[in-house]
């Protein structure tokens, strides 16, 4: 028996204002979505597959920034060839761009597709903006916070009459997420329990989006299952932002092998068949989370996740 996750057209504040002042608007069709960064896709093979994940009810298109496409063209294609799915970036990396040009771009987005668009904006990891950005990475937080009121301060004359999309930012621990409900729109968490979801939601309070992602490894085969989630995990788990992570939402030392323990990647990646990877985005939702992406893990980084997709939409209530 399929466990299916009550239908909810729209989250709670879904239809709030748009403006340049106050919380943004997203307009998300149902509170599943997808996380895919589509790197080693070409976008003309992408765009199809964007329009089929609309079509099997997702209510949104997440992906990354790490080295590979540029978020913001991405964000225009993929809002220009689908008529309905919310597209967001997960995230912008804020040393890839000044944030006068991150503001702009989004403002220009969000005025074409209003409701559409969601900035997720991040301070990435040590490693890739020394090496891959030739910049500097210190202090996250005031260097976030000082982005964003650089943002703020962009003149309303840039792109009059914008429709200002969502921000999120890529809060894990409790500053970040504290600023996510001061001077952002919300959080957008990778990598983490539902329990971390619920303390998230407690700090963010009522009226801040919290979009969640999950990871899910659509098998019955449980070795599959962790071969697929330590795949997932070897790159993050060397990485201080989510070790250190991991070790406040209660895992020790021994878990972060490189590829993670067992234990860590059972706990990050909803591993089963449908009903077991419904219910576990079910617990995200009902931990808080408005809006859930999942991230389908194939046998490698370049694998078709609509397969998975297809499968799941049934048992997510999307069609």
């Amino acid at each position: 028996m399929i466990t299916r996750i009550p239908a909810v057209p729209v989250p709670r504040v879904a239809r709030r204002s748009g403006s340049l002042c106050g919380m943004a608007a997203i307009d998300f069709s149902s509170r599943v979505g997808v996380w895919w960064t589509s790197d080693r896709w070409s976008i003309n093979e992408v765009i199809p597959r964007a329009r089929e994940i609309e079509q099997l009810g997702y209510g949104s298109l997440f992906y990354g920034e790490a080295g590979g496409k540029e978020a913001f063209t991405q964000a225009a294609a993929l809002l220009g060839g689908t008529e309905r799915l919310v597209v967001g970036t997960g995230i912008a990396n804020i040393h890839a761009r000044s944030a006068p040009a991150a503001e702009s771009g989004a403002r220009t987005l969000g005025t074409v597709h209003p409701g559409r668009f969601v900035l997720g904006l991040g301070v990435s990891h040590a490693p890739l903006v020394e090496y891959s950005y030739a910049g500097s990475y210190s202090k996250p937080l005031s260097t976030m916070r000082e982005y964003l009121a650089t943002m703020d301060a962009v003149p309303p004359e840039v792109e009059p009459d914008a429709r200002r999309p969502a921000r999120l930012l890529a809060a894990l621990g409790p500053r970040m997420i504290e600023l996510s409900a001061e001077a952002a729109d919300g959080a957008h968490p990778y990598l983490v329990t539902p329990e971390h979801t619920a303390r998230t939601r407690e700090l963010l309070g009522p009226d801040k989006w919290l979009v969640s992602e999950q990871a899910v490894a659509l098998t019955t085969d449980r070795q599959t299952g962790l071969e697929r989630a330590h795949q997932h995990l070897h790159v993050y788990s060397q990485l201080p932002n989510y070790r250190n992570s991991w070790l406040r939402q209660g895992f020790d030392e021994s878990d972060l092998v490189v590829g993670g323990s067992d234990k860590l990647a059972e706990a990050m990646v909803a591993m089963g068949d449908t009903d077991a990877v419904a219910a576990h985005v079910k617990r995200h939702l009902d931990a808080g989370a408005d809006h859930v992406v999942v991230q389908v893990l194939g046998e490698d980084h370049s694998a078709d996740p609509l397969p998975a997709l297809r499968e799941l939409a049934s048992a997510l209530s999307l069609i």
